[in-house]
């Protein structure tokens, strides 16, 4: 994406928080440490309304009788589990009630999505990408009236997908293909999309597709919402991934589609501005799933490390396996705090937590992933082994290798890590101001307790990062975004100070649990302020500029001899496929699943 395309998806990003009150990350970038952007009310921890935790309870029921392990086996989501978490209502927890849906808080369907990943993650990935970038999300934020009332009440009962990449597309929205002519009073997609997650299912799909300019048409990337059974749409492939089994995605061709000019979402070309506010409020999806799995391998790591015994003693009694549990309980508490104290200001629609989602995104997936890699580490060769193998030689079967393959794809998916380090860091340089330090925004935080030294040093790095991002732009001017590692450094850190800051804020409004949540917010700032510091040294001394020469020599392919030696297994063919359009050639893979009546 140029410099020009990022500061236009910058402005549309930026014209929704305009009237709404500061976001926490953005400060930080700034300077300012504004805890009380934060603030919870104590108690938070606790029970949510009784409509919220009703209908948890029906969801941990109903997911204790799914057999995750046949899920596994068979990749696929069975019909029955499909059809029973659309009668629980799963498919419809935020839609407002006055469309047919649950209306239930943010905070809610996170905790929805925590219990259904923790049983298999194909589960949560069917709920997270109907309701977090799928139709419902679109339509509520920018549809009409007419719209809601035709598609939001479908919503509760039908599944959707966002399809927005394509074949030879990356990060890079606009370089889309495919195309949505206008013809009186309809539009003629044609294209294919990639990836498209709930595609093999949908029965709703929201297409992004460029409209080209002409008379009377503004033109530019625009949203339709097509219907899945139209003439001309082929679910051309299902896709499989290195974990992610069951997961229903796939390749979606568009031929000659005809899509009424009343499904067209928004105006022309306000396409980006849809699927970029899809993405900021379906962000934080991500971090309640990460933040599962990170409660999860807290459970197992403390049942093997008590259980297994190596030379007199628990493992969790030696120092090396001790570090990596003290490791994972800290991260999970901090997972956890992100989840629900964004979360919790994500529900109000008077806070901008736009660059708070992107951050708790960035920083849940990278360290979801560390966790689930020091779980393998700590369980060993039964860590590496499958579940179902080691059940089938009479132990317990503990998908740890499954996890840390399901969540390999979070650094990924929604957002690659170094492409949200380079939209944050762009967002926040595009218009960078620093007057240096001012007044202490550190002052009325001693009923913090024990954590205020560690609220001290956000407010003092923070200033640190501010100083670096002036020192850079003086230094290096428009080039300095080009120094990806450098901004990417400062963003980790502001990453790891949102972290902390989240966690203080979260242990003490968790009054219900003593000085437990404070003893972990302790034991997590301690290990992010030995992160911080090392990031910060990293900005001085660092081996970028070398990097950048050997990587331009590999690419000039002077080194190609160091590649001799080996052979190459993958499959002959073009990196990447060629996706003309015109009509399909596949069968048709489009899976319906069985519909009860609807009862109203």
């Amino acid at each position: 994406m140029s410099t020009e395309q990022l500061d236009e998806a910058v402005d549309l990003q930026a014209s929704g928080g305009a009237s709404r009150k500061p976001s926490f990350g953005r400060e930080l970038f700034r300077g300012s440490a504004r805890i009380d952007l934060l603030t919870l009310p104590p108690g938070v921890g606790q029970r949510l309304d009784e409509e919220s935790e009703a209908f948890l309870q029906r969801l941990r029921e109903f997911l204790t009788r799914v057999d995750a392990p046949a899920i596994e086996r068979d990749d696929r989501l069975p019909d029955e589990v499909i059809t029973g978490l659309r009668d629980l209502g799963a498919f419809a927890i935020k839609i407002p009630r006055a469309y047919g849906g649950l209306g239930l808080p943010g905070v809610c369907y996170h905790r929805a999505l925590m219990l259904a990943s923790s049983v298999h993650p194909a589960l949560s990935e069917l709920l997270a990408a109907h309701q977090a970038i799928g139709l419902p999300q679109p339509i509520t934020l920018f549809g009409t009236e007419e719209q809601k009332r035709e598609f939001l009440p479908r919503c509760v009962r039908e599944i959707s997908a966002f399809a927005l990449t394509e074949p030879d597309i990356g990060n890079d929205p606009y370089r889309i293909h495919t195309t949505a002519v206008p013809h009186s009073d309809t539009y003629v997609l044609n294209g294919v999309k990639s990836w498209a997650t709930n595609g093999v299912l949908a029965d709703l799909l929201v297409v992004l597709a460029q409209v080209p300019g002409m008379e009377d048409h503004a033109g530019g990337m625009t949203a339709f919402v097509v219907e899945a059974d139209s003439p001309g749409v082929t679910v051309e492939h299902r896709n499989a991934f290195l974990g992610l089994r069951g997961v229903e995605n796939g390749v979606i061709r568009l031929h000659e589609v005809v899509v009424p000019a009343g499904n067209r979402i928004g105006g022309e070309g306000e396409g980006l501005e849809i699927a970029l506010a899809a993405q900021d409020t379906g962000r934080l999806s991500l971090p309640a799933v990460c933040a599962a799995a990170a409660k999860w391998s807290l459970k197992i790591a403390r049942e093997w490390s008590k259980a297994r015994v190596q030379w007199g003693r628990s493992i969790g009694e030696h120092e090396a396996v001790a570090g990596k549990i003290a490791f994972i309980a800290a991260t999970a508490f901090a997972l956890e705090a992100i989840v629900e104290v964004t979360g919790r200001h994500a529900d109000d629609e008077q806070v901008d937590t736009r660059i708070d989602a992107e951050l708790a995104k960035l920083y849940a997936t990278e360290k979801a992933w560390l966790v689930a890699d020091e779980l393998v580490q700590i369980r060993g060769g039964r860590g590496y082994e499958t579940a179902e193998s080691a059940a089938a030689r009479g132990e317990r079967g503990v998908p740890v290798e499954q996890l840390l393959r399901d969540l390999r794809v979070g650094r990924i998916f929604d957002g690659s890590s170094e492409v949200l380090r380079v939209f944050l860091a762009h967002e926040i340089l595009s218009e960078y101001r620093w007057d240096g330090p001012g007044d202490s925004t550190s002052t009325g935080l001693a009923h913090y307790g024990p954590l205020v030294p560690h609220l001290l040093f956000v407010e003092q790095a923070a200033h640190k990062v501010a100083q670096r991002l002036t020192d850079g732009l003086a230094r290096w001017g428009e080039e300095f975004e080009e120094h990806q590692l450098h901004v990417g450094r400062l963003v980790d850190i502001v990453a790891e100070l949102y972290a902390m800051s989240t966690a203080c804020v979260y242990a003490k409004a968790r009054d219900d649990l003593g000085e437990a949540a404070v003893e972990l917010a302790d034991a997590f700032c301690r290990q992010a302020t030995r992160r911080v510091e090392e990031l910060f040294d990293r900005l001085a001394s660092n081996t970028d500029d070398h990097d950048r020469v050997i990587a331009r020599r590999v690419l000039d392919e002077q080194h190609t001899w160091l590649e001799q030696g080996v052979l190459d297994p993958s499959a002959p063919g073009p990196w990447i496929a060629q996706s003309a359009p015109g009509p399909s050639r596949h069968r048709n893979l489009r899976r319906k699943v069985p519909k009860a009546a609807d009862p109203t």
